[in-house]
């Protein structure tokens, strides 16, 4: 490989890393700036005065809450469901045209926020959409580089998936900076002018269409890199001459024939996984959307405690870039070690992802257990356990798509199963609503039910297990038959 190949190859993945690290997933901060956006006094019309203990007056804003609780439900949502017309739009159109339309997403969405104000509340229902969508564009356009590191293939798409969860600090950065005297307008603005950065990498680094996987022999990366490329065969006649031919094959086409987009999603392997991924996922947006009402819970409402725990949450998110390789190094485990005889790569990377499935419902389960528990110093292990779960969630549910299902497919397939589990997400809303209406604040009862349906999550990898099992028994009866 040429030198100025690497270097570019290695400036691609670095760029990637640091956008989705600084930029992608910043909606997941969302406590972090409903803390600075209740300051401002957003929703603020929202708080009511009630009677509380002893006949007392105290201001009741569970209405505001439940609006920014909405907002939040609302971004989610679209981040999910429309990566399916994202992923379609990448795959009919490649890198370049999917990465533009995000970016004017993006941009207009911190620019809604930057010129919002607590008058014009309601203009954070469409920025944090558009924040949402634009930032999954981002994601998804840079997962592809993966497929620039063959044996590290997983490794490098669950670091970027990592990156995503722990840019979700950005919005603590602009809750410090606020604290600090920065103006929220003004860190937007900040924001918005990052969007040159992104345009440059997608005009100079990354390609115009797709990186295909795997790479084909005589590969060259680059803006062009899917044009085809001359490829010699050769060719033995019968007297045994060596007769070369020239072979003009495109670079992306199937060597083999590959099932097809329909096919994939009524497989078994896809409800599976859907299921497995809806389930955490929800548990997920109902923690993130009531964090802070469950602070203000547990601390009595003193707001310096609720800030710290904020801060601490938000901390522990910065650690979702370093937790998800470890979920790549596990479905990587088995590169460049012998195959069992007459096993395929990609029955060889479906053993490998069991442990990485099972492994991932188990910390759902205890990080559910934890923050189900009305103890508030528990509540750091929780956010640990959270950004744990959520790194190896996000970087798995990728990697498994992309071992699992043909590679022309990700795109679509990737937008599907995230927009048919945003569907699922919506029950964040009416859980939220149910704790403050008929429990009183009180989320214990929903927290429990939650936990017990994180338990259908361990369904998806005893499927996978049971299916590579039975391909082996198979390779098995078939040698001892020959």
């Amino acid at each position: 490989m040429p030198g100025f190949e690497k270097v570019q190859r290695g400036l691609t993945f670095a760029t990637g890393l640091v956008e989705c690290l600084c930029f992608a997933g910043a909606v997941f901060g969302w406590a972090s700036l409903v803390f600075v956006l209740k300051t401002e006094g957003y929703f603020s019309s929202l708080c009511v005065n009630a009677t509380g203990v002893n006949a007392t007056q105290v201001l009741d804003c569970s209405g505001q809450d439940e609006q920014f609780s909405l907002v939040f439900t609302i971004a989610s949502f679209m981040n999910n469901f429309l990566t399916l017309p994202n992923g379609f739009l990448f795959d009919q159109f490649g890198t370049t045209v999917a990465r533009v339309f995000g970016i004017c997403l993006y941009t207009m969405g911190t620019l809604m926020v930057g010129f919002s104000a607590p008058a014009l509340s309601n203009l954070l229902f469409p920025a944090l959409a558009l924040l949402a969508v634009g930032g999954i564009l981002f994601l998804i356009t840079n997962m592809q580089i993966g497929n620039l590191f063959g044996s590290h293939r997983s490794t490098v798409i669950t670091l970027y998936n990592g990156a995503f969860d722990s840019s979700s600090a950005l919005f603590l950065v602009i809750k410090l900076l606020y604290e600090s005297g920065v103006s929220l307008r003004a860190s937007f603005l900040f924001l918005s002018s990052c969007s040159v950065i992104h345009l440059l990498r997608t005009f100079f680094l990354l390609p115009r269409k797709f990186i295909p996987y795997p790479l084909p022999d005589r590969y060259t990366y680059g803006m062009t890199c899917s044009k085809s490329e001359s490829v010699r065969s050769v060719q033995t006649t019968a007297n045994g001459d060596a007769q070369r031919t020239i072979e003009e094959t495109p670079l992306d086409s199937p060597v083999k024939q590959e099932k097809s987009f329909r096919q994939c999603i009524l497989s078994r392997f896809f409800f599976w996984h859907l299921l497995w991924l809806s389930v955490m996922q929800l548990r997920h947006y109902l923690f993130i959307g009531t964090l802070n009402p469950m602070l203000q819970r547990l601390t009595a409402g003193e707001p310096s405690l609720v800030s710290q725990y904020i801060n601490a949450f938000a901390i522990t998110q910065l650690c979702g870039v370093l937790c998800a390789p470890w979920n790549g190094l596990i479905m990587d485990r088995h590169k460049g070690k012998p195959r069992a005889p007459g096993e395929s790569e990609q029955e060889a990377d479906l053993r490998a992802s069991v442990l990485s499935l099972f492994l991932t419902a188990l910390q759902c389960v205890l990080f559910s257990v934890c923050a189900s528990t009305p103890y508030l110093p528990l509540q750091y292990l929780t956010f640990i356990l959270q950004v744990v779960n959520r790194s190896f969630l996000y970087g798995g549910n990728a990697a498994f798509i992309s071992v699992a299902f043909p590679a022309c497919h990700f795109g679509k397939l990737y937008g599907m199963v995230m927009g048919l589990s945003a569907v699922f997400s919506l029950m964040q809303y009416p859980c939220f609503a149910l704790v403050k209406g008929a429990l009183d604040g009180d989320p214990l009862y929903v927290n429990v039910a939650l936990t017990l349906l994180s338990l259908l999550a361990f369904i998806h990898p005893l499927s996978v297990y049971l299916h590579c099992r039975s391909l082996a028994s198979q390779r098995a009866k078939n040698k001892s038959s020959s």
